[in-house]
C-alpha cells in the first residue's frame, strides 16, 4: 500500500497551526457520490478520528433525488431511518488544494453495533479483494474517464433544463493540442489540484464530442483507484464550478459519443510477480485465460454494476467505441474487453462502463467474474479480430430493464456478493425503472404535443 498523502500526525499539526480548519468525512453511496459532513478540524481531531460520526441510514437507500423510497431491507420507514456509521480510514487521508484550510478523508460505512454494512460498495469491494487475497494475488486497477465541458455554470445549466449548453470546444479535439490548449486553465487547474491531493497524473487529451476530454491517473491497488476515482470525479466538478464552468460524466449526454471510464486490471501476486504474464500463445498464463473467460461469462449478468442508469444503455451503439458484442479481443477496440500490453504490463480493459459508473462496483464485478473463471477452470475462448461489431455473439444489455432482470436472476452475483447485496441493488434498479417509466420526457412532448 503507498503512503497516505496525509498522515494524521502531519494532519494534527496543521489543524494546530491553523493551516487546515475543516476536515471532509465522506463515504461513496449507491450513486458513486460522496457523501458526508464538514467538520470543524478540531474537533475532528480531538474527536472524530478515534470514534468516527455518524449519519443517517438512508443514504444507502435513496435514489439519485435524495428520495426515500420503499423496498430496502436495511432502512425505510418502519425501521426508523436510523444512524449508519462512518469510520474514517486513514489511508485515504489527503488535503484538498481547490478547498482552502480542507482536508478529506474517506469512510468505511457500518452499523452502531460494530458490524460492516455489506450493502455499501466499499465494503463490496473489500469482499472480492479479500476473496482475491485467498488466492495470493492483489488486482492493479486504472479507470479512464471522460467528461464534457460546458462554458454555462451548474445553476445556468439547471435553469435551461440542460439543453442549449455552450460545449468549451465547438469540434472534435481528440489528440488535438489547440483543442485542449483552449480550455487548458481549466484542465491545468483539475491536474494540480488532483496532484496537490496526493494522485499521480499522468495526462490530459481532448475525445471526440464537442467540449469532450479525458485526464488520465496512474494505476494502483484496486482499492485506491477507486478512492482516487470518485475523489477526482467530485473534485474535476468542483473546480469547474468555480471557474463559472459545468462538467458531466453522464454515458451519454447527447446522441454523440458517450463518456466512457475503459476500466484496466491486471494482477500480481504477494511478492509483485505478475500473474497474467505466461507462456501461452498471446504471452499470457492459464489464470490469465480463465480470468478472461470469467470476464465474458460474467459480462451480461454483472451488466448492471457497470451500467447503472437508464442512459448508460444509450453508449452501446455500432460504431461508437462504445462494446455492443460480449467479446475479447488483442487491441481491438470493438471489443467488450480489450487486451493490451505485454509481460509485466500485460492487462484486460473493459470498455462496458461509461462515466457514470460506480467505480466500486465495477471493480467489484470485473474481480467476480474473473474468479468465477479461475475457480470453474473455464476454458479460454479464442481472441477475436475484425469488427465485432458485426457478426453472432452475445450482446451487452442493451436497456437497464434488461441488465435488471439478469442481475437478479444471476446464480454468480449471489454466489459473489450474497443475497442481500443483490436485493439490494434490484430494488435501486426497480426504483429508477419506475421512474423513468413515469416520467414525461422532452422527446414525448416534441413528438405529441401538437402533432397527436
Amino acid at each position: 500500500m503507498p503512503e497516505p498523502p496525509l498522515s494524521l500526525e502531519a494532519l494534527r499539526v496543521q489543524v494546530a497551526d491553523g493551516t487546515i480548519d475543516t476536515v471532509v468525512v465522506a463515504i461513496t453511496d449507491m450513486q458513486g457520490r460522496l457523501q458526508g459532513k464538514r467538520v470543524d478540524a478540531r474537533f475532528f481531531v480531538d474527536e472524530v478520528a478515534e470514534h468516527g460520526t455518524d449519519g443517517c441510514n438512508y443514504l444507502m437507500a435513496v435514489d439519485v433525488d435524495m428520495n426515500t423510497v420503499e423496498g430496502y431491507a436495511i432502512s425505510s420507514w418502519d425501521q426508523g431511518y436510523g444512524d449508519l456509521v462512518m469510520t474514517p480510514d486513514f489511508d485515504t487521508l489527503r488535503l484538498t488544494p481547490w478547498q482552502p484550510g480542507t482536508a478529506l478523508v474517506l469512510a468505511d460505512v457500518g452499523w452502531t453495533d460494530g458490524t460492516s454494512m455489506l450493502e455499501s460498495p466499499r465494503q463490496i469491494l473489500r469482499r472480492q479483494i479479500e476473496r482475491l487475497a485467498e488466492h495470493g494475488w492483489t488486482a492493479y486497477v486504472g479507470t479512464e474517464l471522460e467528461f464534457i465541458v460546458f462554458n454555462d455554470t451548474y445553476e445556468r445549466a439547471w435553469e435551461r433544463g440542460y439543453r442549449g449548453l455552450t460545449p468549451a470546444n465547438q469540434y472534435n479535439v481528440d489528440y488535438s493540442i489547440l483543442g485542449t490548449s483552449r480550455i487548458e486553465p481549466l484542465l491545468r487547474d483539475i491536474r494540480l489540484g488532483m496532484r496537490g491531493a496526493g494522485l499521480t497524473v499522468e495526462s490530459a487529451k481532448g475525445e471526440c464530442n464537442p467540449g469532450q476530454h479525458e485526464i488520465a491517473f496512474k494505476y494502483a491497488d484496486a482499492l485506491t483507484t477507486c478512492d482516487n476515482h470518485v475523489i477526482y470525479k467530485t473534485g474535476a466538478k468542483e473546480i469547474a464550478a468555480q471557474r463559472g464552468a459545468a462538467l458531466t460524466f453522464m454515458a451519454k449526454f447527447n446522441e454523440r459519443e458517450g463518456n466512457s471510464c475503459h476500466i484496466h486490471l491486471s494482477l500480481r501476486t504477494e511478492d509483485g510477480t505478475p500473474v497474467f504474464a505466461g507462456d501461452g500463445p498471446h504471452g499470457t498464463s492459464p489464470v490469465f485465460d480463465q480470468f478472461v473467460a470469467g470476464q465474458l461469462a460474467g459480462l451480461r449478468e454483472l451488466a448492471y454494476f457497470l451500467a447503472p442508469n437508464v442512459n448508460s444503455y444509450k453508449r452501446y451503439q455500432p460504431g461508437s467505441f462504445a462494446p455492443t458484442a460480449v467479446r475479447w479481443g488483442l487491441d481491438n477496440r470493438t471489443c467488450a474487453v480489450r487486451v493490451v500490453g505485454h509481460g509485466a504490463g500485460l492487462r484486460f480493459e473493459n470498455r462496458v462502463p461509461g462515466g457514470d459508473v460506480n467505480p466500486y462496483l465495477a471493480v467489484a464485478a470485473l474481480i467476480a467474474s474473473g474468479l468465477h473463471g479461475v475457480e470453474n477452470e473455464l476454458e479460454p475462448v479464442p481472441a477475436f479480430s475484425g469488427n465485432a461489431y458485426n457478426g453472432e455473439a452475445e450482446r451487452v444489455p442493451t436497456t437497464l430493464r434488461e441488465a435488471a432482470e439478469l442481475w437478479s436472476a444471476s446464480r454468480l452475483a449471489r454466489s459473489a456478493f450474497g443475497d442481500a447485496v443483490v436485493d439490494h441493488y434490484a430494488n435501486a434498479a426497480r426504483v429508477e425503472l419506475e421512474a423513468f417509466d413515469a416520467a414525461v420526457t422532452d422527446w414525448e412532448r416534441y413528438r405529441n404535443f401538437e402533432r397527436t
